[in-house]
């Protein structure tokens, strides 16, 4: 036990007083016994620093320091540089583990001999049900990149990597920032695919209702296409295996997706937004039009003629 390696653990925190002290106690209770807990209070004006106190008077391993409020990135961009582990995993302030989700982890990657391992997955609702349990496909079994341009493959607390990868991938860019754990995920997958599953859900994610998702699920989307596209660009020969029209397809329908997913959710500041992208760089197809011409008009006009169209 003496000679297992540190697992760093890296966490931002703003105003997270909700769930911080539970969170806290979830990472000591892992049963993989060497860790390091590093947070970034990111300025909160709650009770989070108060809880970061008391947490470090119990925790010798536990490591606080304060930034400006800058945001999650930035934040664990700064951890990073603190952090001693030879493995990295990241948890937000809200979000948790199952007790043995480290010691899986690192076990499957050790046996591997990977440099990422990863596994399944929960969102659990506030004041509402649960989603279902999730394990992601195997992607060391298929084409890892065709995958990854799907979308995100998971949340930022359900993978652990070799810190040696981490410091490759220059930590988290900031220039698309609603989708920068997909960024992060995505530019690791060019400097490695040597990734193995754990095929078990040992990770969960809160899910507040409380509508800041919504209010900027179209900016999510944008920065999501515009991480594809700066991955394809960047990295073309890692992409040369698939045809051009598929890449296409990987790059861009998820902008017609998500644009009728708003649609059908009533989110129309976000639908109309993405419709209005979908016909300027020529994603549609001509059933596409019944719904993009509405979105052509000022906000008031589209929302009544959105009306119509459910009658």
């Amino acid at each position: 036990m003496q000679q297992l390696p540190v697992i760093s653990i890296v966490m931002p925190c703003y105003n997270s007083e909700a769930f911080l002290d539970q969170t806290i106690k979830n990472v000591f209770q892992q049963t993989y016994p060497h860790i390091e807990l590093i947070i970034i209070d990111d300025g909160s004006t709650d009770r989070s620093p108060a809880i970061l106190i008391e947490s470090a008077k119990k925790y010798p391993t536990l490591k606080v320091f304060t930034q400006k409020n800058s945001g999650p990135y930035p934040a664990r961009n700064l951890a990073l540089q603190h952090a001693q582990g030879e493995f990295i995993i990241f948890l937000d302030a809200d979000d948790y583990w199952m007790p043995d989700c480290l010691e899986k982890l690192y076990y499957a990657l050790i046996e591997a001999n990977a440099d990422l391992s990863y596994c399944g997955w929960q969102n659990v609702v506030e004041n509402g049900e649960n989603g279902p349990p999730y394990v992601p496909p195997t992607y060391e079994k298929g084409d890892i990149f065709e995958y990854f341009l799907t979308g995100c493959p998971w949340p930022i607390h359900a993978a652990l990597v070799r810190r040696n990868i981490v410091d490759k991938v220059g930590g988290f860019s900031t220039r698309c920032f609603t989708a920068m754990d997909y960024d992060f995920w995505i530019r690791l997958s060019a400097i490695t695919q040597n990734i193995v599953k754990v095929p078990e859900v040992l990770a969960f994610y809160r899910w507040h209702n409380n509508g800041q998702i919504s209010s900027i699920k179209w900016r999510q989307a944008l920065d999501a296409w515009q991480v594809r596209k700066d991955f394809c660009s960047t990295y073309p020969e890692l992409l040369s295996h698939i045809p051009e029209k598929k890449i296409s397809e990987l790059v861009n329908t998820p902008i017609s997706k998500q644009a009728y997913d708003a649609f059908w959710k009533r989110d129309l500041n976000s639908a109309q937004k993405l419709f209005r992208i979908m016909l300027k760089f020529n994603i549609w197809q001509l059933k596409d039009l019944k719904y993009i011409i509405p979105s052509l008009f000022p906000y008031f006009v589209f929302k009544r003629l959105c009306d119509l169209l459910d009658q």
